[in-house]
């Protein structure tokens, strides 16, 4: 695996972590190495300490035994990057004020200006049936994403999907909406 690529996913897992974005056991990242395969998480991996071999190799056309391996959120990722030829990283996040957002709210209009000029307006996708929302998430995401301009996905009561071609850029969205969010909840006390 390609150790700059590694660098990266560390560092930014490890401020996304910090940032109670991932908490232990909880979240995913990963990165396309080839056309039909990426590098993700490994299911007991713990985000603030990602190692090369917490990594698993995964193959869009074989499936392997490194499937079982990987965290849960796996087919998720498989299927962005399978049906979009840019995107290069691929993260599930639950940021707090965020996720929180979204169990009252159909949509997130951020006031601030970072939040305005980056991001816009943030629709929250209802996945309505929770029982088996796991099963659904793959192709409800990719298809969102295939009919949308966003990179961000903002899912009530389940976190945040973002995928980029840059992970600084990945990281940078996902951290606007956060801010967006505690400074409207802050604001809403005021």
């Amino acid at each position: 695996m390609d150790k700059h690529l590694i660098e990266d996913i560390k560092h930014i897992s490890l401020s996304l972590f910090h940032k109670n974005f991932f908490s232990v056991y909880h979240g995913s990242i990963s990165a396309r190495i080839g056309p039909s395969s990426f590098i993700i998480n490994s299911a007991d991996t713990i985000l603030d300490e990602v190692t090369t071999e917490s990594l698993v190799k995964l193959d869009c056309q074989k499936r392997d035994y490194r499937w079982s391996l990987a965290t849960t959120d796996a087919h998720i990722h498989e299927l962005i990057y399978k049906t979009i030829p840019n995107a290069k990283y691929v993260s599930y996040t639950m940021p707090p004020y965020a996720t929180a957002f979204s169990l009252k709210h159909g949509k997130v209009s951020p006031q601030d200006y970072y939040g305005k000029k980056v991001l816009g307006e943030v629709l929250v996708y209802d996945p309505k049936n929770i029982e088996d929302w796991i099963e659904r998430a793959p192709y409800e995401i990719h298809q969102f994403f295939q009919k949308s301009d966003t990179h961000l996905l903002l899912i009530k009561g389940f976190g945040v999907i973002c995928y980029d071609r840059d992970i600084i850029e990945m990281a940078k969205k996902i951290s606007i909406l956060e801010n967006s969010c505690r400074l409207l909840a802050l604001s809403a006390n005021l």
